[in-house]
């Protein structure tokens, strides 16, 4: 494409039975929907606008946001609940039956759980980062902790921390990028979610309810994901470090693991080229006979 897409050019509103859903639009050809991260000033077109221009020459793209983040309607329920849906109603509001889904993050996790709980939705499946568990490195990673930090006490500093947990060049923490998510984290719904997910009594309740549930952990039903699956990961991730790809790579049927040195947790980002050279070929490969 010779421009890149802007914001309002591509934002569009769909009204659904739980609120407004905002997301950007660009290209055409098979859809294909980008799922965001989660952490302070996150927006799905601050996740993906860099990669629009050249995933919107081959496809329909839908970078959706999420609720419960100050952009899209919150639905009242916690985030990462409300997410898996939020997508469903994205697809059916738009009428689209199956989609490719690419999830940064928190949004690989729902792109994990909608390709387990409505496998014909899902052709094939792209995360970057945030999926499974840790094995070998200590959990909650680096990056998690400094959310907490930031959850509890919201100011310019602990934004900072946080950012440069993300990435492996902190020249990427520019002045700019910071007062964007300062700006974006500081919006009333963005804290309360913030706080929701990863505050102290939020974080101890979550793992007091895991530990009484006998419900299992989403990452032990990846084995029932039936979309052929990339996996992509930053070598150098302090937020999910790497060894916690080792069980969606194992587990996942169909699943192939790509991952990229000198980066952190943005990998569509800081990788951005070669980032999206493995993503298009991937999904653009033609299905064995």
């Amino acid at each position: 494409m010779s421009t890149e897409p802007s914001y309002e050019s591509t934002l569009r509103e769909l009204a659904t039975d739980q609120g407004v859903l905002r997301y950007h639009e660009a290209g055409d050809g098979p859809p294909l929907v980008l799922l965001h991260g989660s952490g302070p000033g996150v927006t799905g077109w601050r996740n993906f606008r860099g990669n629009l221009a050249a995933l919107a020459e081959r496809f329909r793209c839908l970078i959706l946001e999420f609720p419960g983040f100050g952009v899209s309607d919150p639905t009242g329920a916690h985030p990462m609940a409300a997410a898996p849906g939020a997508v469903l109603r994205l697809l059916d509001g738009l009428g689209i039956e199956q989609a490719d889904l690419i999830g940064n993050s928190m949004g690989g996790i729902v792109a994990a759980q909608v390709a387990v709980s409505h496998p014909g939705r899902v052709r094939r499946l792209v995360t970057v980062g945030g999926l499974g568990t840790n094995l070998f490195s200590p959990g909650p990673g680096e990056g998690v902790r400094l959310l907490t930090e930031f959850a509890e006490r919201p100011t310019r500093e602990a934004l900072v921390r946080w950012l440069h947990s993300m990435v492996y060049d902190p020249a990427l923490v520019t002045g700019e990028l910071v007062e964007e998510r300062w700006a974006q984290a500081t919006h009333p719904d963005a804290l309360a979610s913030a706080r929701r997910m990863y505050g102290r009594a939020a974080v101890a309740a979550r793992t007091a309810a895991l530990a009484a549930s006998d419900a299992p952990p989403y990452w032990a039903t990846l084995h029932r994901i039936r979309a052929k699956t990339l996996i992509t990961w930053g070598r150098d991730d302090r937020v999910s470090p790497l060894d916690m790809a080792i069980v969606p790579m194992r587990t996942i049927p169909d699943a192939e693991l790509h991952v990229f040195p000198d980066c952190g947790h943005w990998v569509m980002i800081e990788q951005r080229a070669a980032w999206e050279s493995a993503v298009l070929a991937f999904l653009t490969r033609k299905e064995a006979p």
